[in-house]
């Protein structure tokens, strides 16, 4: 097949009326998806995304009934500034979803020393391989660029953050269209999740997407690097 063919089969599509509405069914889904990883296992992990998009999406999964004391929780990817900081995906976090039951989650921060970008992304990468892989849950976003984690397009390390067979679990990266330098999770440890979600909102951000499932270069728009390669089919959640 190809990897046009592949992204298109490799998609389940689900539409809502409203935000408010794709939120409390996301909701479900993933905090469903979490209850099962623990019935099986006796723990669960999560990985989410930053920006504007999630806000009411965390605030709902943050009520729902499950067992979060054996719910582990960390960042697609994260600015290299400090959690304190207004533009910093630990605070957004703190502040909408770690709340309420969810409160009782445990969270791996990838930002969390100061120093070379390089080493930061080191320590990063040692603490996400030290969870229970692979992740039963990663909830994506994307950009009007077509970037998603922090994959942009020109990214100081696109190529390798981006490879299916690279060893390491976070990276750095600096792009033009990214603002601070960023840790990102690589493609491996997103595509390998039980549960792959991409987060849209939008007519704008519809038409990314379809533009993103025709042909051209992963590195044109990133997100087809993980609609190409998942593992499981990416579930896409959007809603006007």
């Amino acid at each position: 097949m190809k990897a046009t063919e592949i992204a298109q089969a490799n998609i389940r599509h689900s539409s809502f009326a409203d935000g408010a509405e794709l939120a409390e069914a996301l909701a479900y889904r993933v905090a469903g998806a979490l209850a099962m990883a623990i019935g099986e296992r006796g723990t669960a992990t999560l990985a989410v995304s930053g920006g504007t998009t999630p806000k009411a999406f965390f605030a709902a999964l943050s009520k729902r009934t499950i067992a979060w004391d054996k719910v582990t929780v960390t960042l697609v990817d994260e600015r290299m500034v400090p959690p304190a900081h207004e533009r910093s995906n630990h605070r957004l976090a703190s502040l909408f979803l770690l709340q309420n039951r969810a409160a009782e989650a445990g969270f791996v921060p990838l930002y969390n020393i100061a120093g070379e970008t390089a080493a930061v992304a080191q320590a990063a990468s040692e603490k996400i391989d030290a969870l229970a892989l692979p992740f039963d849950v990663v909830v994506l976003g994307m950009g009007t660029d077509g970037h998603t984690a922090s994959f942009f397009p020109g990214g100081s390390t696109l190529e390798d953050v981006t490879d299916p067979a690279c060893a390491q679990s976070v990276m750095a990266i600096e792009a033009p269209g990214a603002g601070e330098p960023r840790l990102t999770l690589t493609l491996p440890r997103i595509v390998e999740a039980g549960l792959l979600v991409l987060h849209i909102e939008g007519e704008q951000k519809k038409a990314v997407l379809a533009k993103a499932l025709g042909a051209g270069p992963e590195a044109e728009m990133p997100v087809r690097a993980v609609l190409r390669h998942a593992k499981t089919p990416v579930e896409i959640y959007w809603a006007p």
